[in-house]
């Protein structure tokens, strides 16, 4: 059994972190359940354009909002408590948050935990 919290991540390699966003990444690759979970803080002005090439990811917003933009189509879709959005096809998107927001995530596969954001967004 796997038993983790917020505090055993900090100071870890779990804990990322960068311009308005904080991940704590529970989950990777070496603890085989075939998945990344993460517990997200974005701040209110939050954007970026991500691309998961190698990854599929869902989301779930617990706390705050914002939109995210399917950049293929340029469907907009608000992002609001109880709020799940995935990128089943390695779909490009842009996330803006207005509001301080909390999103779980998961990716399949799971990341190793030293990955950074590309040039274009992906992992």
């Amino acid at each position: 059994m796997i038993v983790k919290t917020l505090e055993d991540v900090l100071g870890t390699k779990g804990e990322a972190h960068g311009d308005k966003w904080h991940s704590m990444r529970l989950l990777h690759a070496e603890d085989g359940m075939g998945v990344t979970l993460t517990d997200s803080i974005l701040e209110a002005g939050f954007e970026m354009t991500l691309w998961q090439k190698n990854h599929l990811e869902a989301c779930y917003c617990l706390e705050g909002g914002g939109t995210v933009e399917e950049l293929d189509t340029g469907i907009m879709h608000q992002i609001r408590p109880g709020t799940l959005y995935a990128m089943n096809n390695h779909d490009r998107h842009r996330i803006r948050i207005t509001e301080r927001a909390r999103i779980i995530c998961t990716f399949s596969p799971p990341l190793t935990g030293d990955e950074v954001h590309d040039d274009d967004g992906s992992l």
